[in-house]
């Protein structure tokens, strides 16, 4: 198999975090392994042992080819990635879950698919039938992804799939504001969306785990939430402040014209009350633009001059 731009001209480093994964870590490597050699292309896997109390250490040292690092205690699942991403020695990184979970031989597709164009990232999305997602996270997932896509200005089929492959350099640049917990993934993927960075997704499937999860539903979900809201502060912040403000303006309107026409009587001062904490909002909103526009961003100006090179590529020049 040979993609576009041989690779983004030196292959691949497939990260792997794991913890307490002794009973998927092996079958996981060996399909990995099977796979990547047919495609001919150059790679490396790496899998971060994150503090496990269990055999996965000694079920990866099995596989000669692949590098292990370790961590003395539990740090993340965030911190594990960063951990192989700063030790990579290839240009593009490919992260994979080590429980049996992702379907890996679709990493050819996704590497292809970077081959192909200017994205810095390729996302397996989780889509259609064949997504073993239990049916109590669905609505959770369903409300964070429209919240998701309304902060990044764009659908995102799924935001923190965790198999997928982006730059290594896009992601160095991230570190400062990438979490060490499972919110890795949609934090990366929100951050390049607002700055620019081309992001694609290429459909999936998503097998029952082997072994047990460590997700916890209800606080992960809020956890989440409160990510995405911060992210939309961070990047956009008058995607919050303005939805806000005008609530509060339609609340004012509509409480003025309920008070004289029902109540017989213009609450004026609790309406005038309502209708300052709008322009409040507002203008605070404006104020964190502002802000937000006139600080160096480094994520932004790199996605810049990407998309400028590729158009000047394009026309030529």
């Amino acid at each position: 198999m040979q993609t576009n731009q041989s690779s983004r001209q030196s292959g691949v480093t497939i990260i792997i975090p794991a913890y307490n994964e002794q009973a998927g870590i092996g079958p996981v490597l060996a399909d990995l392994q099977e796979i990547m050699l047919a495609t001919r292309l150059e790679y490396e896997i790496v899998v971060i042992d994150d503090g496990s109390t269990d055999d996965t250490a000694a079920m990866v040292v099995q596989h000669s080819e692949v590098t292990l690092l370790r961590h003395k205690g539990n740090r993340g699942y965030g911190a594990a990635l960063k951990t192989g991403i700063r030790h990579a020695a290839r240009p593009l990184i490919c992260i994979t879950d080590a429980d049996g979970t992702y379907p890996n031989r679709r990493i050819p597709d996704l590497i292809a698919r970077m081959g192909q164009g200017n994205q810095s990232m390729v996302v397996g999305a989780r889509v259609g039938p064949n997504v073993a997602i239990p049916l109590v996270r669905r609505p959770a997932k369903w409300v964070i992804r429209q919240l998701a896509g309304f902060v990044a200005g764009e659908p995102i089929p799924d935001f923190n799939s965790g198999l997928r492959i982006f730059e290594r350099d896009a992601a160095l640049r991230m570190f400062s504001i990438l979490p060490d917990g499972f919110s890795f993934t949609t934090t990366i993927t929100l951050a390049m969306l607002t700055n620019g960075y081309l992001v694609d997704y290429v459909p999936i499937d998503y097998h029952a785990r082997i072994g047990r999860s460590k997700i916890r539903p209800v606080q992960d979900t809020l956890n989440f939430v409160q990510l995405v809201l911060r992210i939309a502060l961070y990047f956009s912040p008058l995607k919050v402040f303005l939805p806000l403000s005008v609530f509060f303006l339609t609340l004012a309107m509509a409480w003025a014209l309920f008070s004289l026409l029902a109540l017989g009587q213009l609450a004026d001062v609790s309406t005038l009350v309502i209708a300052m904490t709008g322009i409040q909002v507002a203008m605070i909103g404006m104020l964190a633009e502002l802000i937000n526009g006139r600080l160096p961003n480094y994520f932004r100006e790199e996605a810049t001059l990407t998309d400028v090179d590729s158009k000047k590529s394009k026309s030529g020049d």
